[in-house]
């Protein structure tokens, strides 16, 4: 199973930048050795099943709490059955029917 996820967040009460907390996922993220790509406007990670894949989500939010009174947050997931290394393969799809 793929679980491909691209989410952002970040808290809503830090003013106009929030990389610095951004960060703080990231530095999360690259220690959990889950395959990720930062992008300018969120990150996209691949899980083998939703449960690995929600936890992402759930310790994002737990690495914002101490500073926010509000976090917001957007989800995309596309969960495929019989698929692995899904990141590559959509792109590699992609460049082959150009």
């Amino acid at each position: 199973m793929s679980v491909l996820v691209e989410f952002a967040m970040f808290p809503t009460d830090k003013g106009e930048s929030v990389s610095e907390y951004v960060s703080k996922i990231i530095k999360m993220i690259d220690k959990s050795g889950v395959k990720y790509e930062l992008t300018p406007m969120g990150t996209v990670y691949e899980c083998d099943d939703i449960k690995d894949a929600l936890s992402i989500i759930e310790e994002s939010y737990r690495v914002l709490e101490p500073f926010s009174n509000r976090v917001y947050s957007t989800i995309k997931m596309d969960i495929r059955k019989n698929r692995k290394d899904a990141m590559k393969k959509k792109i590699e799809s992609i460049k082959s029917k150009m």
